[in-house]
């Protein structure tokens, strides 16, 4: 059986960490926004739309937050019936909507922010600017490494 490298088993530590962090964020998300009627995840995808460059179809939503296409289709749709996001006819594609905050949209998600700005900065007090961009850079990285790998166990060229 292959033993992991010192650099492996490090990454490896950083993974469970991640996905410590990211549990944490998740429930500290839901009770921010509960107020508003929303949970970490029906806001990670209002930020999702409101953060596009131009609006995107579902799917495009889905790769970008690395999360499953019928998952995000779900809860648009729920944010669609509620008058919070709205689809719109893409030139590009017949079925694949494009999907966009509607003014309820835009307020809800700008409410979320307000609550979101003065807790990030309360989380960051005190963090060395430098070290939050390295922590960033290695991020970005594992995404680009996990994308090029396919999501497998395959081993990097």
């Amino acid at each position: 059986m292959e033993q992991w490298t010192r650099e492996g088993e490090a990454l490896t530590e950083l993974i469970l960490d991640v996905f410590r962090l990211n549990g944490r964020l998740i429930v500290a998300g839901d009770r921010l926004v509960a107020e508003l009627g929303l949970t970490s995840a029906r806001w990670q995808i209002l930020g999702a739309i409101a953060y596009a460059e131009r609006p995107e179809p579902v799917a495009w939503h889905a790769r970008t937050m690395g999360l499953h296409r019928q998952g995000i289709q779900r809860i648009v749709n729920e944010l669609e019936s509620e008058g919070i996001v709205e689809f719109r006819p893409n030139p590009h594609h017949k079925r694949a909507h494009l999907v966009c905050l509607t003014k309820k949209g835009r307020k809800l998600f700008d409410a979320a922010i307000a609550l979101q700005v003065p807790w990030a900065n309360a989380l960051a007090d005190g963090l060395n600017l430098k070290d939050i961009a390295t922590a960033k850079s290695v991020i970005d990285e594992l995404k680009s490494r996990v994308d090029r790998t396919g999501e497998s166990s395959e081993k990097l060229s």
